[in-house]
Parts: C-alpha cells; structure tokens; sequence
C-alpha cells in the first residue's frame, strides 16, 4: 500500500504543488509538498488543524460548498481560492479535489501555486515570468543569468549562457490564430526552460529574442534544430523560420553578483535592441563578454562621478506664456563640465543599470545645496525623478529625510517625473507622489501625451502640473486636427485644476500655437539653452516675444 501511495502521489505532483487529506470535519490528516509557500507551515505541522483556518475569509464559503459538492461524487476542478498565512499574506491557488468512498469517505485535496514556486517549492519574490510559457520577464533573466553563473562557477559545475533569436519572428507569428499563437509561445518556452539549468532559468527578451543558462557544454545545434521543427509545425508551407543560437562566455572572476546582474542587463538591452535580419546573434555572442566588461567599467566609473558629487546643474527656464516670467527653472545634469552636451546616454546607462535612484538622490542633494546657497534670491528650480525610481524605497526614504531637514524648500523646489513609461505600480507611484505634495512640494509629471497610456497615468497620479510631450505638440502643430487636439488636453487640465507645461518650443510660431491651444507656461531653445547661470535668461530673453 505504501508502495502504491507514493506512486499516486508522484502523479498528483505533476499538476500539484501540495496535497492535502480531509476528514469528514475538515480535519486535516495528511499533508506534504510546499505548504510552506501557501500557508506559510511545514506540512507535519498541519496535521490536526481545521482546513478551515487556512482559507481566506471571503472564500471559505465557496471551500465548504465545493467540499460539499465532492460528497455527492462531483469533481472540484481547478477552482482559484485564498489561503493565508500566519503574517496575513494572502496566497491565490489553484485548487482540485475528490471524494474517495473507499477511503472513510476522506476529501482528497490538490493545490497548485499561481505564482511560480522555486525549486524547494518556495515562492520566487520578485521574480517575474510569462504565464503562459513560463519564461522570465528580461530583467528577471538578467538576475537568474548573474545568479546561476555566479553560484554554478564557485561549485565547480560552470554554466553557461546562450542566446535565441529568431529573425522573422514577428510575421511568423502574427499569421498563426490565436490558439496556435499560445500554443507555439508554450512550445518555444518548454523547449527553453527544458534546456535551462533547473528548468527555471530561462527568458523571453524581446520579440522574437530569448535567453537560457545551461550546463557547460550543451548541444546548442541541436536546440536549434529542435526549435526550427517547431516553428515548421506551425507554418501551412512547412518552411518555419530560421533559428540562430549563440553561447556567451562571461569571465566570472572578481565580478560580484550585483554588477554582474547590472552589467548583464546593460548587455542583453543591446541584444533586445537589435532589429532586422541582419545582426547575427552568434557575433554579439562572442562581443558579449567585452560588452560586460564594458558596462562595468563604466558602472564605477558612474558610481565615482555620483559619490564624489563630480557633476554640475544646467538650468533651463520655464515662462509664462503670456508674459514671459519665469515661473521656475529646470535642473538638469552635464557632466564634465559640458553645458551643451545632452546626459540622454549617461541617464539612459543609469536605468538600465539600476543606478538611477543613486544618481536622483544625488541630483536632488546638489539641487538642496544650490538652494542653501542662493536663498536670498528666491529661485524656484525642478528636480527631475526617474519613474524608475518612485518604487525605491531607500530612495524615498533618503529623499524624505533630505526635504524634512528644511521645511521651507517647499516654497523653492518642484518635482518632475521623467520617464514615466517605466513606471511599474502607478498607485504605488500616486503614493510617492502624494508624500511629497502632502509636504508642500509640487509635482510635475513629464511626458504627457507621448503615449497611448497618458491619460490613465493622469487619472492615477494626482499632480499639480503636467509637461505636454515635445513631439506631442508638434506632431499636433502638424496635423489637421492638431489644435482641437490639444485644446481638449489644456481644457481637461484645467478642469482638473493641473497646469500645463509646453516643452519644445522652439520657434515663433509654436509659442504662438501653444499660447492660442491654451498651455498656461512654455519651454524651449527659443528661450535660451541650459545654462549654469540662472539669471543670465532674464538679461538674453527677447521681450518681443511675450508683447
């Protein structure tokens, strides 16, 4: 008997998670598998308790019913419910389970996480995959990639890492139906993963672009072959597309795991960036290792320019439309001392790295200074925050402390959300923003009207002002419908009491569009260009543009 329980209970794994015994009162009277993810309790501990008390409240009706159904020798099948841990989280899983007459009319239960369980059954915190094919987001394959290397390296078993591309892969797929789209997706992920190190360690990039750690020697050829059969299953002509696969060879020595992760995610952005047929991955393959050397070379020395505060400021004005005052200044960064030179590259290099909570608070520190020191003059200035960067707790944090120490900075200083597309949560993000508004300061959100998604990040983020996107406004001076557009944008903004910012105004005759559209301040190189001198706007600026 023992024998043929321990083989039932290998089958139920292959769907479960965890598997669980109920008497006829709920009572539990067996329990194994990864308990300890859904109800935070190793299974022996659970032996005696009312299963009861591990569902969420809401759904212990729906439990008793379903348990209630299987009495008359129905089947629960995969049924989402909430169990709860002692700490209060709650736990969504799927659940199934049946009545066995034969066995003292017992509910024999199987769960099954819905969130991706490592491989001592524990859930995997922050760690993000595709549903569908199981395959990691691209950052989360960048930190198992660092991960696996790092640990697989000190215990003498090395891995490696391979890339996939599959040029054409877009046409390919947008001809398959729906079914064959998910199903296709699933075989390319199960492939991966089936050839990844723990079967876990493998990721979708981009379109088209995938990413496996591996065992040290592995028969890439012959994933290829596997996953060109694939793509010829799915294709009515039988010619699927190419399959291209490149192995990486990282030096592993004096890296630690944090920079190797940033520089890794540095590295594979260059393979997700990469577009067209042309590039051939087994060339970026063999670049690979100078390009993590590169990134983390150029990691220290972004680490020496933020700690040694070896940066300047380059102010830029924003003016009444109508008046030409100027409302605030825009801090921006120059390094090097190069006041023309635009940051987009250092900036950029900073996300992507996951140094930029670094550099904000840097930036924000050098701003306070400059405040301290120039008080007397009653300058307002902006401080740019990366969307990357309102989840950052230590960053908020910092930030708090640095504003808390002078309270009259609310009177002198404003906030500008950039790149807001990255912005992960947005009601996490309202949060931030709500902290620094409730202290006084203004926010502004950058961007507005750059993208599709604009006018759910306004409802979402209660701010006092919002930047109308440069190429928005002129793709609108454009286009036929251009002024209408952006009239019913000032409109909607001034009935939600936020003022309006038009950046890129480059010209006479965009001042004059932007002013007749109803943007209330304006923002551009017509005005003067970023300067480390404030005041020196106030003495160029062309009066006759404001007459």
């Amino acid at each position: 008997m023992s024998s043929a329980r321990d083989k039932f209970v290998a089958f139920a794994f292959c769907w479960a998670d965890a598997l669980i015994e109920l008497d006829q009162s709920r009572r539990i009277l067996f329990a194994t598998g990864a308990t300890r993810a859904m109800v935070g309790a190793k299974p022996e501990t659970l032996i005696g308790r009312d299963f009861h008390e591990l569902v969420d409240l809401k759904d212990r009706v729906l439990v008793d019913q379903l348990l209630a159904m299987t009495t008359k020798r129905a089947r629960i099948h995969d049924v989402e419910i909430h169990m709860v841990s002692p700490d209060g989280k709650n736990h969504p899983v799927k659940f199934a389970g049946y009545v066995l007459p034969d066995l003292k009319d017992h509910h024999f239960l199987a769960l099954r996480a819905t969130v991706p369980l490592n491989e001592v059954g524990e859930e995997e915190d922050g760690v993000e995959r595709d549903k569908e094919s199981g395959l990691l987001t691209s950052d989360s394959f960048s930190a198992r990639a660092a991960e696996q290397l790092r640990s697989s390296a000190a215990s003498g078993a090395p891995a490696e890492m391979t890339l996939v591309n599959l040029p054409g892969f877009d046409a390919f797929f947008e001809k398959l139906s729906p079914d064959d789209q998910q199903v296709f997706r699933n075989t390319v992920g199960t492939t991966l993963r089936a050839n990844s190190i723990d079967g876990n360690s493998a990721g979708e990039i981009g379109d088209g672009k995938f990413g496996l750690v591996h065992a040290k020697g592995m028969d890439v050829t012959a994933l290829e072959q596997t996953l060109s059969e694939a793509t010829k299953a799915f294709d009515r002509t039988g010619k699927g597309i190419e399959v291209q696969a490149g192995t990486v060879a990282v030096d592993m020595t004096a890296v630690n795991e944090e920079d190797l992760t940033k520089g890794l995610v540095y590295t594979i952005n260059h393979f997700k960036e990469q577009v067209g047929d042309k590039f051939n991955v087994k060339d970026i393959a063999q670049n690979m290792d100078g390009l993590v050397k590169e990134a983390m070379q150029s990691l220290n020395k972004f680490r020496n320019i933020v700690g040694g505060n070896d940066f300047q400021i380059a102010f830029h004005p924003i003016l009444h439309v109508r008046t030409g005052a100027v409302h605030h200044y825009e801090a921006l960064v120059r390094f090097n001392g190069k006041f023309e030179e635009s940051p987009y590259k250092q900036i950029t290099f900073a996300e992507e790295t996951g140094l930029i909570a670094e550099f904000d608070i840097a930036m924000a520190k050098k701003c306070v200074e400059w405040l301290r020191k120039n008080r007397a003059d009653r300058v307002s200035i902006a401080v740019n925050i990366s969307g990357n960067s309102v989840d950052n707790q230590p960053y908020i944090k910092e930030l708090h402390t640095l504003l808390d120490a002078d309270t009259w900075l609310k009177d002198f200083l404003l906030f500008e959300i950039t790149e807001s597309a990255r912005v992960a949560d947005l009601n996490q993000a309202n949060t931030f923003v709500q902290s620094l508004r409730g202290r006084g300061f203004h926010v502004c959100l950058d961007d507005f009207g750059a993208g599709a998604a604009s006018f759910q990040y306004l409802s979402t983020l209660e701010v006092d002002v919002v930047k109308l996107d440069g190429s928005a406004v002129k793709n609108a001076q454009a286009a036929p419908k251009g002024r209408a557009f952006l009239r019913a944008l000032t409109t909607l903004c001034k009935t939600l009491k936020v003022e309006t910012i038009a950046e890129m105004v480059d010209s006479k005759e965009s001042l004059e569009f932007v002013r007749d559209c109803g943007v209330e301040y304006v923002q551009g190189f017509l005005f003067g260009k970023p300067d480390p001198d404030p005041w020196g706007f106030i003495k160029k600026l062309d009066r006759r543009l404001f007459s």
